[in-house]
């Protein structure tokens, strides 16, 4: 070990602590049978991010001065990142790898072996290689591969979600459950630190490399991925993926009814509608197009066009828009009720979505129309006690 000793100053403290979190989210979520592919990738991923801080673990702890064998040590592959968080996504969305899934993973794969071959090399070969080959050249070629993949990938990521969520209000009635925002925020936040690195790698490139100054950006890289690793962690169990939403018609009649004239869709709608609120169907949380559609004996295809067209809305919309009817009834009759409590008992899977749906269906926050409908009931107390006042003054 020479004159070199380790300090476990508190960046290897911080460092080391995001790093024993990801490590344990990657453990847990690889046990997961339930969106079994999506979970394994991003427990992958949570190991490659660890692996990423590693060096700067060690490092400041001053393991490289100790042991400068460890130069070339294949702990941080970067190169897995981008693609493991897009494979990610992709899966928790289609249930699948993406197509030609290995060819994703080429370049990640290449760094590791050239940082096996080179770790494997005589040290002196290996200390000579790092100045004369490695640092100037290869190490930008990676860092570029990097830099380009986190915002190609993240990027894709980000159009996929998009488009996921786009079709959920045309098929669920819980679509904000599945809306996975907190994935879009971890993927712009992953855009925002590669535009970061990209200017700290531009920056170093003219003035010259500080190790210390790197520091900031490993943190935001061990952050993100226990941001991950918690959110991933918590919709592990959820199934996201959605089913082909029928867009044909399913008997004869309809056929015929489509190529002779076009069905009258807000008279069709107004009956769907009327059964679904006579029924009651709107209250089951997890209500979904394909079902409310079995109920109706109708075809998703036609049911949707009804909805769509008749009523001009899409199926969330239509679904929360009963609810929150249902709530407005109920807090006429008993304006002291628990909001949350009548949301849940009306069918609505958050507090959210319930104060989006409640305000697109009234134009006010479910507390402001509580507040009136006390202030109505106040009033006709009032009015039905005013003649008794008179009657006793007199």
């Amino acid at each position: 070990m020479g004159d070199f000793g380790l300090t476990f100053g508190w960046r290897t403290a911080l460092l080391l602590t995001l790093s024993v979190q990801m490590l344990a989210f990657a453990v847990a979520l690889s046990t997961q049978d339930v969106n079994r592919t999506a979970n394994r990738l991003l427990a992958a991923f949570l190991l490659v991010a660890t692996g990423v801080v590693t060096p700067y673990t060690i490092g400041f702890a001053g393991a490289y001065d100790a042991w400068k064998g460890l130069t070339f040590a294949p702990f941080a592959l970067p190169l897995f990142l981008a693609p493991l968080l897009y494979g990610y996504t992709y899966a928790l969305i289609e249930g699948r790898l993406p197509a030609r899934w290995r060819w994703h993973l080429a370049p990640g794969f290449a760094q590791l072996g050239y940082m096996a071959i080179a770790f494997l090399l005589p040290f002196d070969t290996k200390m000579a290689w790092a100045d004369v080959v490695d640092g100037p050249w290869v190490s930008p070629v990676f860092s570029i591969g990097v830099l380009l993949g986190l915002v190609a990938y993240s990027a894709a990521a980000l159009r996929l979600l998009r488009r996921f969520r786009a079709g959920l209000a045309d098929e669920r009635s819980d679509d904000e459950r599945y809306a996975a925002r907190w994935l879009g925020r971890i993927l712009a936040a992953m855009l925002v630190t590669t535009v970061f690195w990209a200017g700290w790698q531009g920056w170093h490139a003219l003035s010259g490399f500080d190790y210390f100054e790197f520091f900031g950006l490993h943190m935001a890289v061990g952050v993100i991925g226990v941001l991950l690793g918690v959110e991933g962690w918590r919709h592990a169990g959820l199934r996201f993926r959605r089913g082909p939403v029928t867009v044909r018609f399913s008997d004869p009649e309809d056929a015929r009814g489509s190529a002779a004239a076009e069905p009258d869709w807000p008279a069709i709608a107004a009956d769907y509608a009327g059964r679904t609120r006579e029924a009651g169907w709107w209250r089951e949380p997890e209500l979904s197009l394909p079902r409310l559609a079995r109920y109706l004996g109708t075809n998703t295809g036609r049911l949707s066009r009804a909805i769509n067209t008749g009523l001009g809305v899409n199926f969330s919309v239509f679904v929360n828009g009963l609810r929150a009817e249902a709530v407005a009834q109920a807090l006429t009759a008993r304006p002291s009720a628990d909001l949350l409590d009548l949301a849940f008992e009306m069918g609505f899977a958050s507090k959210a979505s319930f104060n989006r749906a409640f305000l697109a269906r009234y134009g006010t926050a479910p507390s402001r129309y509580r507040q009136e409908a006390r202030s109505r009931v106040s009033d006709h107390e009032f009015e039905h006690a005013a003649p008794n006042l008179r009657r006793a003054d007199a």
